[in-house]
């Protein structure tokens, strides 16, 4: 592997101490395995790439570990199934035992390469639609009292119109929700949606 990055270190460092071997374990079998990758910190845990494309990450929490890989469906093949309750292929791991032997990793290692190298890519999931939230009645009310503010809600789309009726219908105190109610309609009125203040930032 290339020059090893210091964050990995300071990352297991400060892992719990069951997890330390199972990390330094995988990222010796990476480093093996891989000797052009790179180690990197993604989404604030260790990973490995190769010719600047993710290969597998590990990650340490309070009572397990995961380690996985990118595109583990293709690589693993039947075996990718295992544990999903936790991320990653290999389910929540609390000692080096629970993975597979050093040379069936590296396998999966070099495998994970080759799809790099013949240009594989991981299919992004398709997230399912959310269903419209029903509009409540004091903001149908509101609305309707202010036609500029119906018709900028009548043509957001459904996330900015559940943005507003979210806001709304979480407060938890009747005063809480008046004002926002009163708020939400001066904005639409002013053609704003619920996020205005963030979206030159």
């Amino acid at each position: 592997m290339a020059t090893p990055d210091p964050r990995i270190d300071a990352y297991i460092a400060r892992s719990a101490p069951f997890a330390r071997p199972i990390l330094a374990y995988l990222r010796d079998v990476m480093g093996g395995a891989c000797p052009e990758g790179e180690e990197a910190l993604k989404w604030g845990s260790p990973h490995l790439t190769y010719k600047g494309k993710l290969v597998c990450g590990m990650a340490a929490f309070k009572q397990h570990a995961t380690f996985g890989f990118w595109q583990g469906g293709k690589v693993l093949g039947a075996a990718a199934g295992r544990a999903e309750a936790a991320m990653g292929q290999f389910g929540r791991l609390t000692e080096v035992s629970q993975l597979p032997p050093r040379e069936v990793l590296e396998d999966y290692v070099r495998r994970a390469m080759r799809l790099i190298d013949e240009g594989a890519t991981r299919k992004p999931a398709k997230a399912s639609p959310r269903p419209a939230l029903p509009v409540p009645e004091d903001l149908v009310r509101a609305l309707a009292a202010m036609p500029a503010a119906q018709e900028t809600f009548d043509a957001f789309p459904p996330s900015q119109r559940r943005e507003y009726i979210e806001w709304i219908t979480e407060a938890k105190r009747n005063d809480t929700r008046q004002r926002r109610l009163a708020q939400a309609v001066e904005w639409m009125a002013e053609g704003k949606p619920r996020n205005w203040k963030y979206m030159n930032c």
